[in-house]
């Protein structure tokens, strides 16, 4: 088939692919729905895999202001373990990375449309036929990369996941300098009833925090966004500091509802391939995410360049990151019950290495990430 390839999504997934395409001579456009930098619902925390993949197509992420995190902390109720990452580990907001990727995507040859949003799609036999919101026309594309995130396509959806009653919420925070070493160079995980929450340092100082709770919990708090951050405080004695003095409370945070986790695509139509969260949603805590993302970038592009079809990539990228994704949304499903905070304390009392453990268990294995083979090195 002739024409371009569409990518519908200049997020993570979505902008990657398309520089690898452009790069390697493919006409490639992207649609990207909003008009400039955006915060998003995201952890932000940047993985060895998701480092490389990124160093793999030119962008360095520190060059970009990221800090570096060398340790993880896991709080539940007065019980704090830490462990330091034996990797190389970064922490970079979305706003800022986002925008460097669809930057460099416009330098490597993309036609990169942003404020237009694709309402629908349909098979013709051209390939794809894309109709753009608020009559700004069509295109007609061989092949589509739908990296659209958590938002859907008309027509398009994905089923539910395995672990879809959460709501996720995420907001920037400014801790004083007085509790900013406190915070620096880690990411911390704090159980709490219901649900968890991740805290970690951002650029220009700032700290985000990023939670999902069990939409139960959240109604029985009056749907209130003030009343869960002071649950939050009363419960998370190693959070609260930077809750109370970051006047959390008052701030609005992103939210995000039936996030499905635990879903991944195997299946595909020709010619339309998946990519992020479009393909595979793994729990926020596996800080596996945006590495997922990527992965899903490159293998597309290289599978397309190569002539195989979105089948064959569908079910390649299932293979590479299915059993992490349905055991890390195992091991979230606990998290979110009391049991599971009960057990969970009771693992890091008698195993404190446990949260670098199950972090390198949910890692995509380093020659799936980087494709060749390699080994992790402590860092």
């Amino acid at each position: 088939m002739t024409g371009p390839v569409a990518v519908v999504g200049g997020g993570l997934a979505g902008a990657s692919a398309a520089v690898r395409l452009a790069t390697a001579g493919r006409a490639v456009v992207l649609f990207e729905r909003t008009t400039g930098p955006h915060d998003k619902v995201c952890g932000e925390f940047l993985s060895f895999e998701a480092i490389e993949a990124l160093r793999e197509i030119g962008l360095e992420p520190r060059a970009l202001g990221a800090v570096p995190i060398d340790r993880v902390t896991v709080c539940v109720g007065g019980r704090r373990t830490t462990s330091t990452l034996p990797f190389e580990a970064l922490s970079l907001s979305r706003r800022v990375l986002d925008e460097a990727l669809l930057e460099l995507a416009e330098r490597s040859g993309v036609e990169v449309r942003r404020g237009k949003r694709v309402r629908a799609l349909a098979p013709c036999a051209q390939g794809w036929a894309l109709a753009l919101a608020a009559g700004a026309g069509t295109l007609t594309a061989s092949d589509v990369f739908l990296a659209t995130g958590k938002h859907e396509v008309r027509g398009y959806g994905r089923p539910p996941g395995g672990h879809d009653d959460l709501i996720g919420f995420k907001l920037h925070l400014a801790p004083p300098a007085s509790l900013r070493d406190a915070v620096a160079g880690e990411v911390s995980l704090h159980l709490f009833d219901g649900g968890y929450a991740g805290l970690e340092p951002i650029e220009g100082d700032l700290a985000n925090l990023c939670l999902v709770v069990r939409k139960a919990r959240f109604a029985a708090l009056g749907l209130s966004w003030p009343r869960l951050v002071e649950s939050l405080a009363r419960t998370c004695p190693f959070l609260a500091p930077v809750l109370g003095s970051s006047k959390a409370g008052t701030a609005k945070p992103l939210a995000i509802a039936a996030i499905p986790y635990g879903h991944v695509q195997s299946a595909a139509e020709p010619g339309l391939w998946r990519l992020g969260d479009q393909a595979a949603v793994i729990p926020s805590f596996a800080g596996e995410g945006m590495a997922i993302a990527l992965h899903s970038g490159r293998l597309a592009a290289d599978r397309l360049l190569s002539g195989a079809s979105s089948g064959v990539y569908q079910r390649a990228l299932a293979t590479d990151v299915g059993r992490r994704v349905r055991g890390a949304t195992w091991l979230s499903r606990a998290m979110v019950t009391g049991p599971g905070r009960m057990a969970a304390s009771a693992l890091l009392a008698a195993v404190p290495s446990a949260p670098v453990r199950i972090g390198l268990w949910t890692r995509l294995p380093t020659r799936v990430a980087t494709g060749r083979q390699a080994r992790l090195e402590p860092v």
